[in-house]
């Protein structure tokens, strides 16, 4: 199958290399094709620079956000959440009738709020839709045409492509979105990932409790140590 990747951070990097292992061909979207290859310097959370990743990857290929959905059947997307739906919505009609399975959360970073959350980096981020919405949500609002399927938000992006990672593989990874075809589709892809259980808990709505999962997947996460990678398992 022809996937494309939107965004070219950790999380894009690693599903476009999982995906190109797993014999798709794979292209990645960034907005700027040139500046993404011009830089030198590791990003905001150390990655290696891009062109540097690319030449260990050979065949996959770096192209605009709008080229890389044109030539896919399906589109994931790792745009940061905060530009997430102005990003996707200047290339809807390359993703009319496509499924799209979108993983971001709807962050904002270094927030001015009363009680703020002391963490190791700083501040802990607000979400912003929160309860009442979601970023999921105004994704498929903001793209009537395509088939928006939340997952993977409910884990580190290493660990969705290799869930065999964290205890044999046996924890859940849940799908939400309006489209049943769709979301078998990504059930499908999770099950190449490896992933024997996945919950479909629902309409895109679903979105809300996922993204709202992102606090306590950082408290687990400073419980246990950040590096050592787990899961979460739906016990039924």
């Amino acid at each position: 199958m022809k996937i494309a990747v939107l965004g070219t951070g950790g999380g894009g990097r690693a599903h476009a290399a999982r995906l190109a292992e797993l014999g798709h061909d794979v292209v990645v979207g960034t907005r700027d094709p040139e500046a993404t290859l011009a830089r030198t310097e590791p990003d905001m959370m150390g990655n290696p620079p891009y062109k540097q990743w690319l030449a260990d990857h050979p065949g996959i290929t770096l192209m605009t956000f709008g080229d890389a959905a044109d030539a896919a059947e399906l589109v994931i997307n790792g745009i940061d959440g905060h530009n997430a739906v102005g990003a996707l919505s200047a290339i809807a009609g390359k993703l009319e009738g496509k499924v799209l399975v979108d993983y971001a959360v709807p962050f904002v970073y270094n927030p001015d709020v009363e009680h703020p959350w002391p963490t190791p980096w700083g501040v802990m981020p607000k979400l912003d839709p929160c309860d009442t919405d979601s970023l999921g949500e105004q994704i498929q609002r903001a793209l009537p045409g395509t088939k928006v399927v939340k997952s993977f938000v409910t884990q580190e992006q290493e660990i969705v492509v290799n869930p065999k990672a964290v205890g044999g593989g046996d924890h859940t990874m849940f799908v939400a979105g309006d489209d049943a075809e769709a979301k078998k589709a990504v059930t499908g892809l999770l099950k190449s990932y490896g992933w024997t259980d996945v919950l479909d808990v629902g309409g895109i709505v679903a979105s809300r409790g996922m993204e709202m999962y992102a606090h306590m997947h950082s408290v687990i996460g400073f419980a246990l140590g950040f590096g050592n990678p787990f899961g979460v398992k739906v016990v039924r």
